[in-house]
């Protein structure tokens, strides 16, 4: 009775565990998604604030709006290609290092420029303006020539896998398309030997045999007196008529039949 107890406590033990896992978990991902949203939510109202600050202020606080505005597009871009594509190329982890080295340049550019937006002196501030732009160019320029090469890396092994692959479809079609036909020679007609030529000479085909049917076929008499026998259909007039295998039978007269003529002697 105790060791049921003790596995139904450890049972309900593995399962509150297993609960508060679950559910730390789920407030973990939660609060990432928050913290997500809140951040997405705070970048769009800051770049929608530049834009307006650097279409509405004229002087140097507008282009400091303004080059806040390019170096936060330019970096979140770059940043955004090398994360997409270092899950597909592991080469793009040295660049990725790279750019976290000139992120940090970034956002000490960013951070100056955000503190000079405030500053009451217009004339000094117009004096850095021009460092502060060639800083902002440089480092945008360094974001850039990272952003593009990843994209050009990318396209390369894509072009590099579309020949390939239109190579291969291009061999397997030519595997579907080869078939030969070869022409079957003409087979000669052959025929059965006569029964006195040789075995190797051929000649001409014999016509087909006729037919017997088990009854005899009809006589009929001319004008003449002469009686012939009908032939089949079948028979050609050119055709030779050949002997009966069995002798016929003599021959019926019948009344209406004119008696033969003796020949004249005179």
């Amino acid at each position: 009775m105790d060791a049921v107890i003790a596995v139904v406590a450890l049972i309900f033990v593995l399962f509150l565990v297993l609960g508060v896992y679950a559910t730390v978990k789920v407030v973990g991902a939660a609060k990432r998604g928050v913290d997500r949203t809140i951040s997405q939510a705070r970048r769009t109202v800051e770049d929608t604030t530049l834009r307006a600050k650097s279409l509405a202020q004229p002087g140097p606080a507008g282009q400091l709006a303004e080059l806040r505005l390019q170096l936060r597009t330019s970096m979140r871009a770059t940043q955004d290609a090398l994360h997409a594509g270092v899950a597909e190329d592991e080469s793009l982890k040295e660049s990725l290092g790279l750019f976290q080295r000139l992120s940090a340049h970034g956002h000490e550019l960013d951070d100056e420029l955000r503190r000079l937006e405030s500053e009451p002196d217009r004339a000094k501030l117009a004096e850095r303006l021009p460092a502060l732009r060639e800083r902002t160019e440089r480092i945008i320029k360094s974001a850039d020539s990272l952003r593009w090469a990843a994209h050009d890396r990318a396209r390369r092994f894509a072009e590099d896998d579309l020949d390939l692959l239109s190579a291969q479809i291009d061999v397997e079609a030519g595997a579907l398309r080869h078939w030969t036909t070869e022409p079957t020679p003409p087979t000669p007609p052959t025929s059965p030997a006569s029964p006195g030529a040789p075995t190797g000479a051929q000649g001409p085909p014999p016509a087909a045999a006729p037919s017997w049917p088990d009854a005899r076929a009809p006589e009929t008499a001319d004008s003449t007196g002469q009686t012939w026998q009908d032939t089949p259909r079948s028979r050609t007039a050119e055709e030779p008529t050949r002997p009966a295998i069995t002798p016929p039978d003599p021959r019926p007269t019948y009344p209406w039949q004119k008696k033969p003529r003796p020949e004249s002697t005179t």
